[in-house]
């Protein structure tokens, strides 16, 4: 089958590589019939290349076809699904208590990880990913989220990762009807943090330096700001000189206005793997300027959520604002499945609430995927979510 597979820093291509087989009873094999390109999956493209191997298939947004299903997977062949992005039993002590990306069966314990992840390093177990043209599913009795057959795949893709990362990392800022959110970051998931704020109530000020972005969420009733040293006065001031009663930071390692954690990553991956893989798993070199503003910004007493991915293990808190301030902070990969009841009926609904049809702005090829990866780092083109078809034509 064709996968895209990562070489390098920077450079990614598409391969063929043996095709996926069942390996145990609960196991179901997908035909991929849309495969999404990740902000996260740019960390590995740029940051976190110690823990990548040449030829690793990346991706981990997919939804598609069941064309081989393992006698104990709960599923059929011909079903339609949506493939959660982290990789849970579903009956462990963590599953029990829906805590799915902490998963006790599928837990790295070799890096100290969670859950299994899709295409995603060996921090998370070097799974085969989903940008390719079949993925074999583990725990298929538990993951996969079967879906109904009238609407386009883009209604439902969203489920895998973007739509619940979002939806609980607006929990976890706790706010609802009448509340202040700020969201730093409208990639997709910030774009979505900041559609399910408004959905539920709240008033929602968004933060990028992309006009594009800026323009995307205005379109859905929030209130947007470039990001600039003046924007988190701008914000106080629209809220009673307050802050926001919660923020979401969707943007995390990569963060711009960081020139020591941008220096920190350029100087890693310039290492070998020997010598790389343990400074970023000891060192403290993330790019922190979304999560200090957010710190700064949120009212006295708020919540903070990082939805965006961190990986340094000895970065330099602001202890004092946190203390002073009494921010609740929370943060931790999605547990998928833990939100599937409350998004599904809004992802059906005719109406959109969420907007879920004004996200994608590419969808490619599976073929052209390098080039739609050097796209969305660079911000090219307009270029806010990307969306793989492994069945298409270049």
């Amino acid at each position: 089958m064709k996968a895209l597979t990562w070489q390098g820093k920077r450079k990614v291509s598409v391969e063929t590589v043996p095709d996926p087989k069942i390996e145990a009873a609960n196991d179901a094999i997908i035909e991929v019939t849309s495969t999404a390109i990740c902000g996260s999956d740019l960390h590995l493209y740029e940051v976190l290349g110690p823990f990548m191997e040449p030829g690793d298939v990346i991706g981990h947004e997919p939804m598609g076809r069941v064309v081989e299903a393992g006698p104990s997977s709960n599923l059929s062949e011909g079903d339609r699904v949506v493939i959660p992005f982290t990789i849970a039993c579903g009956s462990c002590w963590m599953c029990d208590r829906g805590l799915y990306s902490q998963c006790e069966t599928t837990q790295v314990k070799e890096y100290g990880s969670g859950a299994k992840l899709f295409g995603y390093s060996k921090l998370y177990g070097s799974v085969p990913g989903a940008q390719a043209e079949y993925l074999r599913v583990p725990h298929a009795d538990f993951g996969p989220i079967k879906v109904g057959e009238d609407l386009p795949d883009h209604r439902y893709l969203f489920l895998s990762d973007v739509l619940p990362t979002a939806w609980q990392a607006v929990q976890y800022a706790d706010v609802g009807e009448g509340d202040a959110l700020a969201v730093f970051g409208l990639g997709p998931i910030g774009q979505m943090c900041a559609r399910i704020g408004r959905h539920l109530g709240a008033r929602v000020f968004g933060i990028d330096p992309v006009p594009e972005r800026r323009a995307m969420a205005q379109r859905h009733g929030v209130e947007v700001f470039d990001y600039t040293d003046e924007t988190n006065d701008a914000i106080r001031d629209a809220t009673d000189g307050r802050g926001p009663d919660g923020v979401v930071d969707a943007v995390g390692m990569e963060a711009h206005g960081s020139p020591l954690g941008k220096a920190a990553h350029q100087a890693v991956g310039l290492l070998p793997d020997a010598l790389s893989e343990p400074l970023m798993e000891k060192a403290g070199v993330d790019r922190l300027a979304a999560l200090h503003s957010s710190l700064d910004l949120v009212r006295r007493g708020g919540a903070v959520s990082l939805s965006g991915v961190y990986g340094g293990e000895a970065d330099p808190m602001p202890m004092l604002t946190l203390f002073d301030k009494q921010i609740q902070l929370r943060a931790g990969q999605c547990n998928v499945k833990a939100w599937i009841d409350d998004l599904l009926p809004l992802v059906e609904d005719s109406s959109d609430p969420l907007g879920v049809d004004d996200l994608v702005t590419h969808r490619v090829p599976l073929d052209e995927a390098p080039g739609a990866y050097e796209m969305f780092q660079k911000k090219e083109d307009d270029c806010i979510k990307v969306v793989l078809d492994p069945k298409a034509e270049s």
